[in-house]
Order: structure tokens, then sequence, then C-alpha cells
């Protein structure tokens, strides 16, 4: 078994890679591999709002250092072309800092006021034309365009605001001429009322050169950390693997050394030396030894010489021997034993050392005994029934002419009284012999489906005047449920007696409550006789369905052994329960099936059948 199991474990590492299964591999690229990609994703797209930040705030500072240098340029400004010539100027020196592709200021409908390429002047600008919503001032917007040579453009604008006192803008009559070309003098410029706007075109080149080089480098270290971190959980796998090994390793061996010592037979095993290298607790408590001090010992010193003897009657090529035979103990007690020895192999094949089971036959003796003891009960039953037929024969005889002499001297009362006796006797000598007969031969039961109601309504009607003359109150509660399988008559013999034995039981009056219900949960039938009577003591209640066990002086002690034998013969279950001076419950449990159909006498009460 052990080869197998290597060969099979061989096979199962030879399908995976360094004894780890294919799935932890799927399972750890699965778990792993998306949490780098979202890594990677978040990362990349964090630079590109860096990026766009930065752009923007790049954007943002040329418009207000663009603005800052209109008004400072304004400033002692006479002259109105002058003004409009020395901003253009601005302008233009502003779009030759690095990476700025061009700077555009236009009127809301896009006309060009200033632009940092003179000859569009004049002109419109239509992605100002294309406007829907204008930033307000101060806060600048930002959108992605195409410059003018394909190239991309990140493109920053807003409200153009110099100084609510800039004057000379016009949006027609631009100058021409070769000294830059502007706008010409001819109203008030008036930035609340008719404010410009501002265009900045930043390169997006190099940036984008360096997002893409960020985002390879970021593509890279997720490569990276997803091999580390599989190279991690691989080897979190194997140390957790290794140890999960070594816990189930000692688990099974402390399972099986529970095992072994808890076992219901004795066990020793013996080495190649002879010597016991395992001794468990069923074998200290049969052999009368301490399986410590046996460890190690020579099997001759520890065991008892008849199992010493089968040890050594056993040959080693012999895979199992069995013998009944009785052991001394070390106290002097006698044990009967069934032992056997066997051959322990190793995976080779080669002899291992000796195992030796046993078991204790005390119960088992002691079972065979009752068997034989119940056999020979049988026997002697079924003596006294033959007996018990020969006897009721001539006791029909005898009653008839103890008749006979009552009628003939029925004026000698002395005569009477001797013939009433006669008869009364040949009854109770006859009751007796019916009793031993039911329970001496097979109870046959007839089951048909029948209310149980209708079964204890049938038995309280017999006891009615007998409970009423001794002072008995009778309570019942008797739903009305479904069918049972029973025998009605027998049944009715079985309630009947406990009745009679409950109104005998309080000769001064009390309450006699029977129940009847069905517990569909337990499905069962149960029957509950409760009496307030003087009780059954502890010692007496061990014996109450023993034959011919009783307290009363005219009892013959059957009675409780049929009512027992009938319920058993039903499938059924009997219990008592008493107390001396606290009266006596009686339950009786009779298995119930579901869906039964009822018989077509089973739901009749007396007074119907009596109609």
């Amino acid at each position: 078994m052990l080869s197998r199991r290597e060969q099979d474990g061989s096979k199962t590492r030879s399908g995976s890679r360094l004894g780890v299964p294919p799935w932890i591999l799927l399972g750890a690229v699965l778990i792993l591999a998306p949490i780098f990609i979202f890594w990677a994703a978040e990362n990349i797209r964090r630079q590109k709002e860096m990026t766009t930040l930065l752009l923007l705030e790049k954007g943002a500072a040329l418009i207000r250092s663009f603005e800052a240098g209109a008004r400072t340029g304004m400033m002692g400004m006479m002259g109105m072309r002058g003004t409009a010539f020395k901003l253009q100027r601005l302008l233009v020196e502003t779009a030759q800092l690095p990476d700025i592709v061009y700077l555009v200021v236009t009127d809301d409908r896009g006309g060009i006021l200033a632009h940092s390429d003179p000859e569009r002047i004049g002109g419109t600008y239509e992605p100002a034309a294309g406007l829907t919503e204008i930033p307000e001032r101060g806060r600048p917007a930002w959108r992605r365009v195409t410059g003018p040579d394909g190239r991309p453009v990140f493109e920053v604008f807003r409200r153009f605001s110099p100084s609510p006192e800039l004057d000379g803008f016009r949006r027609h009559g631009m100058m021409h001429g070769p000294e830059g070309r502007g706008m010409v003098p001819g109203r008030r410029f008036d930035p609340a009322s008719d404010p410009g706007l501002i265009f900045v075109g930043l390169d997006l080149g190099a940036f984008e050169e360096a997002r893409k080089e960020e985002a390879r480098h970021t593509v890279m270290m997720a490569v990276i950390l997803l091999l580390i971190g599989f190279a991690g959980l691989y080897s979190v796998f194997l140390v957790h693997a290794y140890r999960s090994a070594r816990t189930s390793l000692g688990r099974i061996r402390a399972f099986s050394d529970h095992v072994v010592q808890n076992l219901p037979i004795g066990l020793v095993a013996l080495d190649m030396e002879g010597r016991v290298a395992s001794f468990n607790r069923t074998a200290e408590s049969v052999l009368g030894r301490s399986g410590d001090r046996a460890l190690g010992s020579k099997a001759a010193d520890v065991l008892p010489p008849e199992l010493s003897s089968l040890l050594d009657a056993a040959p080693e090529e012999t895979h199992v021997i069995e013998r009944e035979l009785d052991c001394t103990t070390v106290d002097g007690r006698t044990v009967p034993l069934s032992a056997s020895v066997s051959t322990l192999k190793s995976p080779g094949g080669e002899s291992a050392g000796r195992l030796l089971l046993f078991r204790d036959l005390t119960e088992v003796r002691t079972l065979e005994l009752e068997v034989e003891r119940s056999r020979r009960l049988a026997a002697v039953g079924r003596l006294a029934g033959g007996v018990a037929h020969e006897i009721r024969n001539p006791l029909s005889s005898i009653k008839g002419f103890a008749t006979y002499f009552k009628e003939r001297y029925r004026h000698v009362e002395e005569d009477r009284r001797t013939a009433d006796i006669m008869i009364q006797e040949v009854d109770r000598l006859n009751r007796v012999i019916g009793q031993l007969l039911d329970f001496a031969r097979p109870m046959a039961v007839d089951k048909k489906p029948v209310r149980p109601d209708v079964v204890v309504r049938r038995a309280l009607k017999l006891i009615e005047v007998q409970a009423e003359a001794g002072g008995i109150r009778l309570e019942s509660r008797l739903p009305e449920a479904g069918t049972v399988d029973m025998d009605a008559d027998r049944m009715g013999q079985v309630l009947l007696n406990l009745f009679l034995n409950a109104v005998e039981a309080m000769p001064g009056g009390g309450t006699l409550e029977v129940t009847a219900e069905i517990d569909e949960a337990n499905r069962v039938a149960r029957f509950t006789v409760r009496d307030t009577g003087k009780g059954i003591t502890k010692d007496d209640l061990a014996h109450v369905f023993d034959p011919y066990f009783t307290t009363k002086s005219s009892g013959t002690g059957l009675g409780l052994a049929v009512v027992h034998k009938i319920v058993e013969s039903h499938g059924g279950e009997l219990r008592v329960e008493s107390a001396k001076g606290e009266g006596t419950t009686v339950t009786i449990e009779l298995p119930w099936t579901r869906g039964r159909h009822s018989h077509p006498d089973a739901g009749r009460s007396d007074e119907e059948e009596q109609r």
C-alpha cells in the first residue's frame, strides 16, 4: 500500500511544477495580475493628471505674466497707437519662450485682436469662435487641439483682463504695415462690457515623450512587482504547504496513536527482535500490566504463557493464525480470549515484526449462557403450555360436578357453600391457565387502521361501573386524530388491564386520567394512563414486567407480562414511571405512519355499532 501511495505521489508531483498544483499557479496569476494592472493604470492616470495640471499651471502663469507685463507697459504710454504696438510686441516676445506655440488675444466672436504671428491679426480664430462656454476671469480652462503644423497643442485660455483703463483696441480698421500689425485706436476698451479672450498654446511633444517614458517605466515596474509578488506568494505557499504537511503528519500520527490506544480489542505489536513496540489500553486492562513498563520488554516477560506460546507457534510465513484460549493474568484471573497473530510486512515485503490482537470473551460467554437459559425457559414454556391444556380439560368436568352438587344440595347450606368454593377455585385456576397460555404461545396480532380514541373509549366503558363504585373519577383527553395500525382487541386488552390495575391501586378513590394522541413529529401514537394511587416502590419497579412477579395477594404476576408482550408484538414501547405514594404513569408508544387510509370500522363509536 505504501509503495502504491508513493507512486501516486510521484505522478502528482510530475503533473505540476515543483510540487505545486497548476490551479495554484493559475490562481496566483488571476489574483496578482489584476492588482498590478490596476496599479499601473492608476499610476499612468495620475501621471497624465499631473502633466495636465502642470501644463495648466504653466499656461495660467504665462497668462498672468503677460497681463502683468501689459499693465506695466501701459503705464506711461501716451499714444493709443503706441499702446497697441507695445502690447503686440510684448505678446510676440512672450511667445518666444520655450514650449510656447502661439499666443492669441481675441474678442468674444473670435476676432483676433493680437497674435504671436502678426500676419493673422484682424482675422478670425476659429477655436475661439466655436466656444460655447467662456471661463470666468481668473479661472483658466484647457483643451487639446491641433497646432498649425499638425502637432498636438495643449491650449489654456480665459478672459483677458490687463487693465480696466486700457484704450485703443478696435476690432475694425486694423493698421497695415510692417511695424507690427496692431489695433488702431478708436474706442475705449472696457473689460466689464466687452472683455477679450487670451489663448496660450503649449507644445505637448516633450511632455508626451516624458509621459510615454514614464508609462513604460510604470509598466516595467508593474511587471517586476508582479513577478516579485508571484514569487513571494509561491514561497508563502511552499512554506504553508510544508507546515501543513508537518501538521497533517503529526495529526495523523496522533490520530493513529489515539485509535490504537482506544481500540476495543487488545493490541500488542512486536519488532523484529521480539520486543514490545506498542501496548494499548485494552491490553493493559485485560492483561493487568502497565503499557509504559511493557514497552521495550521481551514478549515472554510481559504476555501470559498462553499468548507467548501462540506467538512462538505461529510461523513467520503464516499470514494470520487465530485461536480461542483461556489466559491467566498476573492478578490470578482466568480470562477467555480470542487471539490472532499476523506478520507485519515492510513496503519491500520483508518481515517487520508481529502483531497480536486479542478480545475478551467474558461478555460473549455470559451472553451465550443467557441465550442458553432463554432456550431452556422457552422449552419449559412450551411444556407449561402443554400441561395447561391438559389441566384445562378436566377443569370443565370438575366445574360441572361442582355445579351439579350445588344444585342437588342447595337446601344444605354447608354443602352449597362448599360447591361455590369449588366453582370459584376452578374459575380462578382457569384464568391462571388462560394467562399462562397467552404468555407461552407466540403472540399473533391482526393490525388494521384504527382510531386510538375509539379503542380507549371502549376500554373505559368496561370499567365505568367499577370506577364509580370505588369513588374514582375518570378523565380523558381523546382528540379524533388519524388512524394507527394495531390490533384493536389486543390493545383493548392492554388498556383494560392497565385500567383495572389503576382502579385497584386507588382503594380510597382518586383520579384515573387517560390520553391518546398522535405525535406526528416523532411519528408515534401515544397512550398515557395516569392514576393517583399508592404507587410502586423503586425496587419493585424494575420487576413489574417479570412473569409471576406480583405484589397482590391474589395476583398471578402474568397480567403486565402479557401487556408488555402485546406492546412488543406491535413494535411499540412501554414505560412505567412511579414512586411510592405518588401514583403511577404508564406510557405506550406505537409506530405511526402518515397517510394510511382508515378501516371501514375504524372510526365507529360504540353507540354507532349498537345502532
